[in-house]
């Protein structure tokens, strides 16, 4: 049998291995050839695709029949033809042979590459080679697209705030009412930021009651208009125990997002949400949970000094949180290890029946580093443990949002 002609056949995309790119810029590269021999070749080109895909399966019943879900998007396609086929074979010499291509990504806004439990969204350059009498070549090699969220826009810059309550009972018997009331400064943040809580928790009941904060990721995949959600929990805060007929106050409690993948929200089958979660143990009964949404974009909160006159004005009364002073002391980052044993807890709280317990492999499983690296060096938002601007001891509010 003779051995193939071909010595060596690569793709390789200019840049630096981590780049990352966005709509309307230009991907390019070469693909390298190096024959043994003088190689005859019908056809060489190089594709470029953006796809969506949603996929799972379901059991019905007691039977072994399973449904099959699947949907998918492409967001674009490209062709370039390298060596064209026009009928004739080409000889290539022995040697070693680069083919340069380039094709620029479509002008609209491509959604954030994205690896899940049950779907993706990928961004590929396929090369295939055509010889006579001979299998088909192929190399593959994806490259990392980032949807841009500025987290510098109205929407994003708006506090988010809102109080609930919740009566504790055992049986037949009453032991009073919990309430929690919780603020952040904005809904925008990016990767390794520090959400300053401020919360307040009023225990009226006659046991003690432990608050709590989540950062909550919802993977959502849709396909034939049935949706599947992974629930994980990414960053928890563990706060002190509030004694019965006591209030606690949290004055910017720190919890740190991780590295985690920016928020999807314009893929029409795939959607990648988070929220903070701020939560009271009730005994005897369920949490008490308060949700306030959360944004993860990949362009942080500009200072204060590079923003035009206009908008610095429009925002300068939300954006009074940030002008607090940085504490002697400031509360240390969450810790991660009891990650997994509250995700547990959140997801039997709010998973649907019919869906099963997750665990966080789907978090981090191909984490986009390439514009995490970017805001390493920034600073947190600056937060306080003491009111810059206490209320008199007998003005105490019950509504933070008033």
């Amino acid at each position: 049998m003779a051995l193939s002609s071909i010595k060596s056949f690569t793709l390789e995309l200019d840049g630096p291995a981590d780049a990352a790119f966005i709509g309307g810029e230009v991907v390019s590269g070469q693909v390298v050839l190096e024959l043994c021999r003088a190689t005859r070749v019908h056809s060489m080109k190089v594709l470029g695709r953006g796809v969506a895909t949603a996929h799972w399966l379901e059991n019905r019943g007691m039977n072994s029949v399973y449904n099959d879900y699947t949907s998918k998007v492409t967001y674009f396609r490209k062709r370039q033809h390298l060596i064209r086929d026009n009928g004739e074979v080409t000889v290539l010499p022995a040697g070693k042979h680069e083919f340069p291509f380039s094709f620029q990504l479509p002008e609209e806004t491509l959604v954030t590459s994205f690896e899940g439990k049950h779907g993706s969204i990928r961004y590929w350059v396929k090369v295939k080679l055509h010889r006579p009498w001979a299998t088909v070549r192929k190399i593959k090699k994806e490259f990392t697209v980032i949807e841009p969220i500025d987290i510098n826009t109205p929407a994003l810059l708006a506090p988010q705030a809102g109080t609930k309550d919740k009566m504790a009972r055992a049986w037949y018997r009453s032991f009073g009412q919990v309430s929690v009331t919780a603020k952040i400064d904005r809904k925008g943040y990016t990767p390794g930021e520090v959400i300053p809580v401020f919360a307040e928790f009023d225990n009226s009941t006659s046991r003690s009651v432990v608050p709590k904060a989540f950062i909550i990721q919802t993977q959502t995949f849709i396909a034939r208009g049935t949706m599947k959600q992974k629930r994980s929990v990414v960053a928890t805060l563990c706060g002190d125990i509030v004694g019965a007929k006591r209030r606690e106050t949290w004055h910017g409690r720190a919890i740190k997002i991780p590295p985690v993948g920016p928020s999807i929200l314009q893929c029409r089958i795939i959607k990648v949400e988070y929220m903070l979660k701020v939560c009271v143990d009730v005994p005897g009964t369920s949490k008490l949970c308060l949700e306030l949404p959360l944004v993860i974009g990949t362009i942080p909160l500009h200072p204060f000094g590079s923003r035009t006159s206009s908008v610095s004005s429009q925002y300068s009364v939300n954006l009074e949180w940030l002008r607090m002073a940085i504490p002697e002391q400031p509360e240390p980052p969450p810790d991660y290890s009891s990650v997994v044993t509250e995700e547990e807890a959140e997801q039997r709280h709010n998973a649907v029946a019919s869906q099963q317990a997750e665990d966080l492999s789907g978090i981090l499983e191909r984490p986009l580093m390439a514009f995490v690296q970017e805001f390493r060096f920034r600073p947190p938002p600056m937060y306080s443990e003491i009111d810059p601007n206490p209320q008199p001891i007998n003005m105490r509010p019950r509504c933070m949002t008033c």
